[in-house]
């Protein structure tokens, strides 16, 4: 079936590269392109302003050693069922530069935009690179024919840098969005009035399609 024959399907989806869930959550999106013609808005919403660039250990976290291992003994079952390979969970880094590079590269169409969405969160969850690393984001950049101009644009708002309680503006509308809707977590699924928050299973997210397109 062509796009042309499929149902439109618009979905906003609040996300942040180094949220796991979020991976997980846009790998079982990705399965309703076989029956829509899905169109999704990425909100981009950075989940720990606080970490500094080069990250620090996930230990630094707020979790106990029995949250943290349980967290991760589900992560890796979930990531069993979607066939990804995780490297370990060991260090959390900033986001901000890859969301910004992100927001940026919609610009130049899904052609563009996808190669680097998947890049990040491969590079970040399976390839255990630091995503806060300006140099690990260039070469995903030029890898995905992304022009060192449109690098520089997406960079160049004051806060990229931080400081971490103020938000650059190509991110400010999503997250004024989610406090909108008042998610909670990441990934927020928005059907239309349907709001779907956290780890959602496929047959979840195919009845919030059906629900939607009739």
């Amino acid at each position: 079936m062509s796009d042309l024959q499929k149902p439109e399907l618009k979905v906003s989806v609040i996300s942040d590269y180094i949220c796991p869930f979020c991976f997980i959550g846009h790998k079982r999106l990705e399965a309703l392109r076989d029956h829509y013609d899905l169109k999704i808005n990425w909100c981009f919403v950075e989940i720990h302003p606080e970490t500094p660039p080069l990250g620090h250990d996930v230990a630094l976290l707020n979790y106990t050693e029995d949250t943290w291992n349980s967290l991760m003994k589900n992560l890796q079952q979930l990531a069993r069922e979607e066939n990804i390979t995780l490297s370990p969970q060991t260090r959390v880094t900033n986001s901000r530069k890859a969301l910004l590079l992100a927001e940026a590269s919609k610009k130049l169409g899904a052609d563009v935009f996808y190669p680097l969405h998947e890049s990040l969160f491969n590079a970040y969850f399976v390839e255990g690179q630091n995503i806060g690393d300006e140099q690990v984001l260039r070469k995903l950049a030029a890898d995905c024919n992304i022009p060192d101009e449109l690098i520089e644009a997406a960079w160049s708002d004051p806060y990229t840098q931080g400081p971490e309680d103020k938000t650059p503006q190509a991110l400010l509308p999503y997250l004024q969005y989610a406090g909108a809707i008042q998610a909670t977590s990441v990934p927020t699924f928005i059907f239309s009035k349907e709001i779907l928050s956290g780890v959602v299973s496929k047959d979840e997210l195919r009845q919030a399609a059906r629900n939607m397109t009739g």
